[in-house]
């Protein structure tokens, strides 16, 4: 069974045989005891500390199609390297391009992702509300907001519909987490522990998008929600607004309140928080642990893992595109 690995120290990363070689190095520069990740058990690679490797290496990587996702000390995203796409379509190319031009086409799609992203949103708040936080006037304010997602033509009407819908969202977070202070969602630094996660959470979130569209026909450039930019993924930014009220929001409300990260796992510095590297590892532990979690999907009519719903979200855009199939945004039912 393939699985994700996670690199935290620095050291390099090289091919021995059909085996990926990792020699981690101390902070002196000295090599330590290596590594080996047998290639076939390999889905993908996180890397949150310097990485020394060679063409040779990434060969090797594209050859057995693992990805390798870079992040920087501070817990942003900085690229990945991608394995060449063996399920390139002209035709797909053609029919998700023409979805993104046609102002009609795109927002029906648009309109879908943020009514799927907010009907989550909700899901999380009737949880906690069935459990003693006094959510009520949130969910009220949120539901009135969602009665606006139809009637929005422009794209930026609905991104303000979005935002507001989030602004709500977030102030749910000081109701819900017991011993953290949130405040107000801050990005660029996060400003304490609660927006430290969100943005770390985030990220790995739009990797696992990332990868999944990379698994499809579809191109992560052209989107429908988001603007396509330079060097970004856009379309990855869309489908991370359905799953991350499921797989970061609820991780963080449980590590948090079942005190599995606590403040000594924080590193408070001048203007920003971040991670330390122990806080980093039962964190991502804990996005594993829900990414590999299965529920019973009512349509397939069997179990299915939070990470492969991923990928039929995937399916079902790209099914979309194509005419064959109206797409409908996962929804939690549970």
């Amino acid at each position: 069974m393939q699985k994700s690995y996670y690199l935290f120290n620095p050291g390099r990363l090289s091919r021995k045989d059909n085996t990926l070689k990792f020699t981690p190095v101390d902070e002196d520069g000295n090599e330590q005891k290596p590594k080996f990740l047998p290639i076939e058990g390999v889905d993908d690679i996180y890397v949150f500390g310097s990485l020394d490797a060679n063409s040779a290496m990434y060969n090797f990587l594209g050859q057995n199609q693992v990805n390798i996702h870079y992040f920087d000390y501070y817990e942003n995203y900085t690229g990945s390297f991608m394995s060449k796409e063996n399920l390139l379509s002209g035709k797909m190319l053609i029919a998700q391009t023409q979805h993104h031009i046609s102002d009609k086409k795109r927002i029906e799609i648009a309109r879908k992702i943020i009514d799927g992203a907010s009907f989550n949103l909700l899901k999380n708040l009737k949880y906690y509300d069935s459990r003693g936080k006094d959510l009520a006037g949130i969910i009220e304010s949120i539901e009135k907001y969602r009665q606006q997602i139809d009637n929005c033509q422009k794209i930026n009407e609905l991104m303000g519909i979005e935002g507001n819908i989030r602004h709500v969202y977030y102030d749910a977070f000081n109701l819900i987490i017991d011993d953290f202070e949130f405040d107000t969602r801050t990005k660029q630094p996060p400003s304490n522990e609660v927006n430290a996660l969100i943005s770390f959470g985030n990220m790995l979130c739009y990797s696992q998008c990332l990868k999944s569209i990379h698994q499809t026909q579809l191109n992560p450039t052209i989107s429908f929600l988001h603007a396509p930019g330079e060097r970004r993924y856009s379309l990855s930014l869309d489908l991370a607004e359905i799953f991350k009220p499921l797989l970061v929001d609820r991780v963080i409300f449980r590590v948090l309140n079942k005190k599995e990260l606590q403040k000594k796992d924080f590193d408070k510095q001048l203007n920003r928080v971040i991670l330390k590297d122990k806080g980093k590892k039962t964190f991502i532990s804990a996005i594993e642990e829900r990414l590999n979690e299965t529920i019973k999907h009512r349509t397939l009519n069997k179990h299915v893992s939070y990470k492969h719903l991923v990928k039929l979200e995937c399916y079902k855009l790209q099914k979309h595109c194509l005419g064959l199939e109206e797409y409908k945004p996962f929804k939690m039912w549970w």
